[in-house]
C-alpha cells in the first residue's frame, strides 16, 4: 500500500534545456515514470513533474516501499497434450515439470503452475526505471558529448534520486555513462552562493529540495516563474504610464529561459517609433524575446522589457544598456527594409510573383492573383461588395509576399501589405482588405467583416480548395499539409457570421473551371461540397448543437447555403428543447414505428393520398384538420425562410397527435379503415419531412 509520508525525488540536471522543449518534456517525463512505476506494481498516490532551464524534476508522493507479493495460477495443457505444448508451457511459466500441479477438468487432467513473484523494494524498481526512462527519452533533437554513448537534450550533468520519508529519504544507487545517482543538487549558475556554486547541497525530501534550490535563487515552478514576470513587467509598464501587450507565447518561452526572472524596462529611440508597432513588435520578439510597451495615447510601441536571469548590483543598467545597443542595430535594419518597400511601392512586387510558386501543380502566385481576381469580381456583388475595389484588393492581395520586410518577418505577410497600400494612397476598403484576406488562421480568430474584405478572403480560400481538389490532393485522415480543413471552416465562419447567403456549390464550379484537372466538374464540386459539408457539421457539433439534429436537417440534402442550413439546424434543436418538441417527436416515432412495421409485413408502400371521408372518430377527423392548417403554416414559413415559425406550426400537431393515438385503433379490422389510416400515418412523416428527417433526431 502506498505510504503517505514516503515519496521519490529525481532531479536530472543539464547544461541548457531549449524553451520550445521543457513542457512536453515535464510531461513525459511524469508519464513514463508513472507507467514504469504502475507497471512494476509500484503503487503512489500522485506524481507531479517540474522543468527549469537546466533541470527536468519528478516528485512522486505517497509512494509504497515495497511492491506487493503475486501470487498466479496459470493453466496449463492437458497431461496426455504433445510434448512440445508442455515445453511451450514451461519456458512460459519458467518453471520445471515437477514444479507443475495437475488438476482434474471437465476435459480431463490439466497441468497448473502456481507462480508466486516476492515483492520487491520500489528502491530497487526505480535503480532500474531511471536509467530506462533517461536512455530512451522521446526529445525531438538530442545530442551525444565525451565518449559515453548517451544521447540528452544537452550534456547531463547529474543524477539526484533519492527515496523515503521527508528527512530520512536515502539514495537511490545506479549509473547512467558514468553518471552515479546522488542526492546533491545544483542552484542558479551565477547567484548561487559560492559554496552552493562549487559543491552543490544535500537534499532529504522535495519540501527540502524546494526550500534550498530557492535560497539558491532557482524558482522550481514554470507557473510562478510565468506569473512574476508577467506581474513585474505590468507594474514598470503601470509606472511608465504604458501598457504591456500580451503575448502568452513569448512569456511561456521567456519563462523556460531563466530561473530567477528579473523584468527590466529598456527605451526605443524616437525615430523607431515610426515604424508600425507590428514591427517592431515582432522584431523584438524574434530577435531578443522583448516584451512591447505601448503607449495607449498614440497606440505606438515606446518602450520593451527584457527579462534577465540575474538581479544585478546595478539593478540590470548595463544589461539594458546593451539591450538598448543590440536592439539600435536590429531596428536599423527593420528602418531600411520598410523604407525600401515603401519607395518600391506593392505594384513593383508584381512581377516578381511569376518566379514565386504556389504549388508545382498550380503554378505561380501571380497566376493564383488572376484567379481570386476573376472570383472576387464574381462574389462581390453576392456580399456587397464594389467589383472593381474587390479586383484592385485581390490584385494587390498577395504583393508583399515579395517585400523586403515580410521576407524577413513572414508573419507580417497581410499587414505590411495594409500599410503599404495606405502609403500608396489605395482605398481604405482594398487596404483592409488585402490585411483581412487571410483570416481567420484559428478558430478563435476574427473573421472579416467588410464587404471587400468578405469578397477577397473568400475568392482565395475558395480558389484554394478547388485546386487542390482540382489535382486530388485532399486531406486524408490526420494528414492535411495544405490547411484545407482551416480553408474550409474559414469559408464557413465568413458565411455564417456575416449571414451571407450564396450558392457555394456554384462558386465552387467556378473555381474548379480556372483548374485544369482529371473528373467531371460537377462531380468534383459536389465531392468539395460534400467536404465543406462535413467540416461544418464539425462546427457546430463543437459549437453545442446535437449531432442527431445535425443529421436530421443535413438528410434532406441541399447545404448549398450554409446559412439557411445552419438556420434550419438552430430552430429545430430549440423546438427539441421544448416539452412540446420531445412529445412531438415521440408522436413522430410512434407513427413512424407502426407505418414502417406494418409496411415491412404487408410488402406494400401506404403512400397514397388518406381521405377525410374515411375517418369515422373524431381525434382521426381532429388530425385530418391539424394537419391541413400545419401543412399549409409550415409550407409559408418556409418560403419566408422564418424556421422558428415552421417549428411553431409544427409543435401545434402535438395534442391532435397524443389525442389520435389515445383514441384511434391503426390496424383496424376494416381493410379500407386500416389502409386509410396507414396512409394518414404517412403523411405525417411526409409533413415533418418538410421540416427535417425526424427519424434521424434520437428519441
Amino acid at each position: 500500500m502506498p505510504d503517505s509520508r514516503s515519496e521519490l525525488l529525481l532531479e536530472l540536471f543539464s547544461e541548457e534545456i531549449p524553451a520550445r522543449m521543457q513542457a512536453k518534456a515535464a510531461a513525459d517525463l511524469e508519464g513514463l515514470m508513472s507507467k514504469g512505476l504502475r507497471e512494476a506494481g509500484v503503487g503512489f498516490e500522485s506524481a507531479q513533474a517540474f522543468v527549469t532551464p537546466r533541470r527536468l524534476v519528478l516528485h512522486v508522493a505517497g509512494l509504497a516501499l515495497q511492491t506487493e507479493a503475486v501470487r498466479e495460477e496459470l493453466k496449463g495443457p492437458r497431461t496426455d497434450a504433445p510434448e512440445k505444448a508442455l515445453e511451450g508451457f514451461l519456458r512460459k511459466t519458467g518453471l520445471s515439470k515437477d514444479q507443475l500441479e495437475i488438476r482434474d477438468d471437465k476435459k480431463g487432467q490439466v497441468y497448473f503452475a502456481v507462480v508466486e513473484t516476492p515483492g520487491r523494494a520500489s528502491a530497487d524498481v526505480v535503480a532500474e526505471l531511471v536509467p530506462q526512462v533517461v536512455r530512451g527519452f522521446p526529445w525531438p533533437k538530442s545530442m551525444r558529448w565525451g565518449s559515453g554513448d548517451l544521447r540528452w537534450v544537452r550534456p547531463l550533468r547529474s543524477v539526484l534520486c533519492v527515496i523515503g520519508a521527508p528527512g530520512v529519504a536515502e539514495v537511490v544507487p545506479f549509473d547512467i555513462d558514468g553518471i552515479q545517482s546522488g542526492n546533491r543538487a545544483w542552484g542558479h549558475r551565477v547567484m548561487a552562493p559560492k559554496a552552493v556554486r562549487e559543491a552543490g547541497f544535500e537534499v532529504s525530501g522535495f519540501e527540502d529540495y524546494k526550500q534550498r534550490l530557492r535560497a539558491a535563487k532557482v524558482m522550481l515552478d514554470a507557473g510562478e516563474r510565468g506569473k512574476k514576470i508577467e506581474r513585474d513587467a505590468k507594474k514598470l509598464a503601470r509606472e511608465a504610464g504604458l501598457e504591456l501587450v500580451a503575448d502568452p507565447g513569448l512569456l511561456r518561452e521567456v519563462t523556460g529561459l531563466v530561473e530567477w526572472p528579473v523584468a527590466l524596462m529598456g527605451e526605443i529611440e524616437l525615430r523607431f517609433q515610426a515604424l508600425p508597432p507590428e514591427v517592431l513588435q515582432t522584431s523584438m520578439k524574434e530577435h531578443q524575446k522583448f516584451f512591447s510597451l505601448r503607449d495607449p495615447a498614440s497606440g505606438k510601441i515606446t518602450r520593451f522589457i527584457t527579462v534577465a536571469n540575474i538581479a544585478s548590483k546595478d539593478k540590470g543598467a548595463k544589461i539594458v544598456a546593451g539591450n538598448e545597443r543590440v536592439l539600435r542595430a536590429r531596428l536599423s535594419d527593420a528602418e531600411f527594409f520598410y523604407n525600401n518597400d515603401l519607395q518600391a511601392g506593392l505594384e513593383a512586387g508584381l512581377p516578381k510573383l511569376e518566379a514565386v510558386t504556389f504549388h508545382n501543380k498550380l503554378g505561380s502566385q501571380a497566376a493564383r492573383i488572376n484567379r481570386i481576381r476573376d472570383l472576387a469580381r464574381l462574389l462581390a456583388p453576392m456580399v456587397g461588395a464594389d467589383p472593381a475595389l474587390a479586383d484592385r484588393a485581390a490584385a494587390l492581395a498577395k504583393a508583399d509576399l515579395v517585400t523586403e520586410m515580410v521576407f524577413e518577418f513572414p508573419e507580417l505577410q497581410g499587414l505590411m501589405g495594409r500599410y503599404y497600400a495606405q502609403a500608396a494612397g489605395e482605398d481604405a476598403a482594398v487596404a483592409a482588405a488585402i490585411e483581412a484576406h487571410y483570416a481567420p488562421l484559428g478558430p478563435s480568430d476574427a473573421v472579416p467583416n467588410a464587404p471587400v474584405s468578405i469578397a477577397v478572403s473568400l475568392a482565395d480560400k475558395i480558389d484554394t480548395l478547388t485546386g487542390f481538389w482540382a489535382i486530388d490532393e485532399k486531406p486524408t485522415g490526420s494528414k492535411d499539409p495544405f490547411a484545407l480543413r482551416r480553408a474550409a471552416l474559414g469559408v464557413i465562419r465568413i458565411l455564417l457570421e456575416n449571414s451571407i447567403r450564396l450558392p457555394l456549390e456554384a462558386q465552387f464550379e467556378a473555381g474548379l473551371a480556372k483548374h485544369p484537372g482529371e473528373g467531371k466538374l460537377e462531380d468534383v464540386a459536389a465531392d468539395l461540397m460534400r467536404f465543406t459539408a462535413d467540416r461544418l457539421k464539425v462546427y457546430l457539433r463543437e459549437s453545442g448543437v446535437r449531432h442527431d439534429v445535425i443529421d436530421a436537417v443535413f438528410a434532406l440534402g441541399g447545404q448549398d447555403d450554409l446559412t439557411d442550413v445552419v438556420a434550419r439546424v438552430r430552430a429545430l434543436q430549440k423546438l427539441l428543447g421544448t416539452e412540446d418538441g420531445a412529445n412531438l417527436l415521440a408522436a413522430f416515432k410512434r407513427a413512424n414505428n407502426i407505418l414502417t412495421a406494418e409496411e415491412k409485413k404487408d410488402g406494400v408502400e401506404y403512400s397514397l393520398a388518406p381521405d377525410v371521408k374515411f375517418a369515422e372518430e373524431p381525434a382521426e377527423k381532429a388530425l385530418f384538420a391539424a394537419l391541413d392548417a400545419a401543412d399549409k403554416a409550415v409550407g409559408a414559413a418556409l418560403r419566408k425562410e422564418n424556421y422558428p415559425q415552421a417549428m411553431s406550426a409544427m409543435a401545434k400537431l402535438r395534442g391532435p397527435l397524443d389525442t389520435f393515438f389515445e383514441a384511434v385503433v391503426v390496424n383496424a379490422d376494416s381493410p379500407v379503415l386500416r389502409r386509410n389510416r396507414l396512409c394518414l400515418l404517412h403523411r405525417i412523416r411526409e409533413s415533418f419531412g418538410k421540416v427535417a428527417d425526424f427519424a434521424s433526431v434520437e428519441g
